[in-house]
């Protein structure tokens, strides 16, 4: 069984900056995928940022030129360095990885709250 631990969240007023660290544990197979979805109250959760095991990312529009997704396959950790936060900006991150024989898995998310 896979575990995902998320940190890093917390308070930031606009501008700011924040590292969010995702840290899996517990696989026996390759994290093919790693991303990191958010939701804020109301809304449906979205899709922030994703990287594979190539190194390729997607980002969602809102993040481009913010927000930078990484990892370090050593740890099975990723990272989202988030800069430039918005007051929209403010959800509850989900880290979220799809393992090698199909199976995916949710941390429990991590709350960022962006105010002034």
């Amino acid at each position: 069984q896979v575990q995902i631990v998320e940190s890093g969240g917390g308070l930031v007023q606009p501008g700011g900056s924040l590292r969010l660290s995702c840290a899996a544990s517990g696989s026996r197979f390759p994290l093919l995928v790693m991303a990191w979805h958010r939701q804020a109250p109301g809304n449906q959760r979205e899709l922030v940022t994703s990287i594979d095991s190539y190194g390729n990312t997607v980002y969602a529009d809102s993040a481009k030129g913010r927000f930078t997704i990484s990892r370090d396959d050593a740890k099975n950790t990723a990272y989202l360095q988030m800069n430039n936060l918005k007051l929209e900006d403010t959800a509850v991150y989900y880290c979220f990885t799809y393992v090698s024989g199909g199976h995916t898995y949710w941390g429990q998310g991590t709350q960022v709250t962006v105010s002034s």
